[in-house]
């Protein structure tokens, strides 16, 4: 059991003692290596974990928030970004579960490891912005040919050598 995983175990021995009981959790646990597309969190990042558990007449009900930094290359630029990223997540541990909506519980605990890496890995961003009025590279360096400003970009030699290879079938010899 990682560390990660013994913070996001909760004992629930107490509150499942009466439904209606509620337990505030705050938590702060290394996060791990999580990461989509570009974004990710960065080595040896604390996750912080905010949530109320809630008994039930058949289990615990988990609403929370996990707070998280994130890094990345920017989309446009490229130069490196990042933020904390707030993700929501809630979950139902029940005594039956039958399906795929309610989980079971380890013991007279419920394990939130999984619930909180899907709630990060949802909500990371797909392609990193630095800033909404991001420019993109520096014009100078990185110059972009349009359609009718007099430049145009280099034929690529592969599609050169393709056009000579067509077969025309008005210049067959047969």
């Amino acid at each position: 059991m990682t560390r990660a995983d013994a913070g996001l175990r909760i004992g629930v021995a107490e509150l499942r003692r009466r439904p209606g009981n509620r337990m505030h959790v705050e938590r702060e646990v290394p996060m791990g290596d999580v990461g989509v597309s570009t974004a990710a969190t960065p080595p040896g990042a604390e996750a912080t974990i905010d949530a109320v558990l809630e008994s039930q007449s058949t289990g615990v009900t988990v609403v929370g928030t996990v707070t998280v930094p994130w890094v990345g290359p920017c989309r446009r630029c490229l130069e490196p970004t990042g933020g904390d990223l707030v993700a929501e997540f809630s979950e139902v541990f029940s005594d039956r579960p039958d399906g795929a909506d309610l989980l079971a519980f380890d013991g007279d605990a419920v394990d939130l490891t999984q619930s909180v890496r899907d709630a990060v890995v949802l909500g990371l961003p797909l392609a990193p912005l630095c800033r909404e009025d991001c420019p993109g590279p520096e014009p100078e360096a990185f110059p972009v040919a349009r359609e009718g400003d007099g430049s145009e970009p280099p034929v690529d030699p592969r599609w050169a050598a393709l056009d000579e290879l067509r077969f025309d079938p008005g210049t067959s010899d047969g």
